[in-house]
């Protein structure tokens, strides 16, 4: 009897195992509570706060695992080109497609592509770290390299396989390189230099010109250093590289570049000047409708320092002189200027023209302002297609290169009263 109780009231234990799983799995989801409570009474705050822990927990990733993109530019991500002017037939050949496609603004341009232009193309490219490449008629170029590393240091480099191609490099950050392969050499620019690259595998003829600033040429084992106005050809079996200084082309003076040109109710002559160049016997002059001259409404050579032109329509106009010494050899060209012709027949009349600050979209600027309804309003030479019932206006820029660059605003009535401001804006 006694043995029995006993048996029956002895103790019962139980247990429940309870993991380091279990514990952190309820921890997770108690703090998960917590925190989604806390960002729906206070989600600015836990925004913020989250913005804070990202990035510390970036600037740990960085520090403990550094990345070698910053001390090589190969290493750097791919960038992208871009079409910001085309003329007649351009063609382009993307890396990972055997076919030619119709070039177009909303292309871009990517390393291995190939860009061609017909007898009657030309095109203008910008690069990632603000170069521009104007790849003149019966060229054909190849992207070799477009990249940008961690330090914002860029590497462009543009084989030019066949034709004619000017240059003009930004003002980029030190340790960057731009860089093109012509024939077997390597032409490498410094920052803010404009050139010209030329090469005729027919002829066996190729030349590098520096307009202004600096750079070399290598090849064959020698390097050339060239500064304003230096070119440097060769041919295929020659042993060494010929370099020459070349006539400077004059300075353009009036009419300014970006300026309008106002005419009266009767159209006059235009008086175009200029500066003298050393060593310079005549001046070759030329006008045209587009900024790559691949048509020209006047081409004379003279050999004052001033012309006077026959009365122009309106409308938007380049100009550019070259140099030509005793024997008749050209100069490189000057500096395009580009000029408006605008009718203004009512004298001291003035129409009303506010400009808003300007929007700036990457490379393009949105322009908007108001003036008087029945206007027309041009932008850079280029007219706004519509302006509202209000006076109210909007114009979006083609991409702009990098640097200063000038926006000349110009409304006018039908009476000939002419309003015209400019704003300059930086492209970084």
């Amino acid at each position: 009897m006694s043995v029995s109780r006993r048996r029956q009231q002895a103790p019962v234990i139980g247990w429940i195992t309870i993991t380091y799983r279990s514990v952190v799995i309820l921890t997770a989801c108690v703090c998960a509570l917590i925190l989604f409570a806390a960002y729906l009474s206070f989600p600015q705050q836990s925004h913020a706060a989250l913005e804070a822990a990202t990035g510390f927990f970036q600037n740990l990733a960085d520090k403990w695992f550094p990345s070698s993109g910053a001390n090589s530019g190969s290493d750097g991500a791919e960038q992208q080109a871009n079409f910001t002017a085309l003329e007649g037939t351009v063609r382009v050949k993307k890396h990972n497609q055997n076919t030619w496609s119709q070039a177009g603004f909303n292309l871009p341009l990517e390393k291995g592509d190939v860009v061609q232009t017909g007898a009657d193309g030309m095109a203008k490219v910008v690069f990632a770290d603000g170069t521009n490449y104007v790849v003149k008629q019966d060229s054909l170029i190849v992207i070799e390299e477009n990249s940008m590393n961690m330090a914002q240091q860029t590497n462009v480099a543009v084989q030019v396989t066949t034709g004619t191609v000017d240059l003009a490099t930004a003002a980029f950050t030190d340790g960057s390189s731009s860089k093109v392969i012509v024939a077997g050499a390597t032409a490498k620019f410094n920052s803010e230099t404009a050139a010209q690259v030329s090469n005729d595998p027919r002829g066996d003829h190729h030349e590098i010109t520096v307009r202004k600033g600096s750079g070399s040429v290598s090849r064959n084992g020698e390097t050339v250093q060239l500064s304003d106005f230096d070119r440097v050809s060769f041919q295929a079996d020659a042993p060494r590289m010929t370099k020459v200084k070349e006539t400077g082309p004059p300075t353009l003076i009036t009419p300014a570049n970006m300026t309008p040109v106002f005419t009266g109710g009767a159209a006059k002559p235009l008086q175009f000047t200029w500066s003298q160049a050393a060593g310079a016997a005549a001046y070759r002059v030329r006008i045209s409708r587009n900024a790559f001259f691949s048509s020209v409404l006047y081409d004379r050579v003279v050999t004052a320092t001033e012309v006077t032109m026959p009365p122009l329509a309106e409308g938007a106009y380049y100009w550019l002189v070259q140099s030509q010494d005793a024997n008749g050899k050209e100069s490189v060209e000057s500096e395009k200027n580009r000029f408006t012709v605008i009718a203004k027949t009512a004298e001291h009349a003035e129409i009303p023209l506010e400009l808003d600050p300007f929007i700036q979209h990457g490379h393009i600027i949105e322009v908007r302002g108001k003036t008087d309804p029945a206007a027309r309003v041009m932008v850079n030479g280029e007219e706004v297609p519509l302006v509202s019932s209000d006076g109210t206006f909007r114009k979006f820029l083609r991409p702009l290169p990098a640097g200063e660059n000038l926006v000349t605003v110009t409304a006018q009535d039908a009476r000939g009263a002419v309003n015209t401001k400019q704003e300059h804006v930086l492209i970084q």
